[in-house]
């Protein structure tokens, strides 16, 4: 498998979650990022933004998020740079080896999400000055099936 990966330059699969990335790109036929830093991938519309979790439910986390001075500084942030720069959004459910559960919603659908809690946690960050201020927050199974496109599963 590693050779296989170092070959088509998809980087190390035994690197984070990179084989899950891997196996999503080949399932939905989505070009695979030869980086680890920025888009997962790039599918029909631009670059793509993988989630994916091997729980018994689906559920998409964005952590380690960089803080900016103000609120409205962190937004744009978020918009332009972190967040809303990928048209789409994939959450997969891994059982073991198999894609169980894959959803798909839009940069804008996630940033309505997570807009709200992230603004939440910038808050409380000014007041209580965490170590690391580092913003997080997970896009939920009913978010996912209220908001996201069922490509396999439910």
């Amino acid at each position: 498998m590693y050779d296989v990966c170092e070959r088509n330059e998809w980087g190390d699969p035994f690197s984070y979650a990179r084989s899950r990335e891997i196996h999503m790109s080949i399932t939905m036929q989505h070009v695979i990022s030869t980086t680890y830093s920025g888009a997962d991938a790039i599918d029909q519309q631009g670059e793509a933004e993988y989630k994916s979790t091997i729980d018994k439910t689906i559920k998409g986390t964005y952590n380690g998020i960089s803080v900016q001075p103000t609120w409205e500084e962190q937004e744009v942030y978020l918009i332009e740079q972190k967040i809303g720069k990928y048209n789409n959004h994939y959450f997969a459910r891994f059982d073991g080896s198999k894609i169980v559960e894959l959803y798909c919603l839009t940069g804008d659908e996630v940033l309505g999400i997570l807009l709200p809690k992230l603004k939440r946690q910038y808050e409380r960050f000014q007041i209580s000055k965490p170590k690391d201020p580092r913003l997080g927050a997970t896009i939920n199974k009913t978010e996912i099936y209220t908001y996201g496109k069922c490509l396999i599963g439910q």
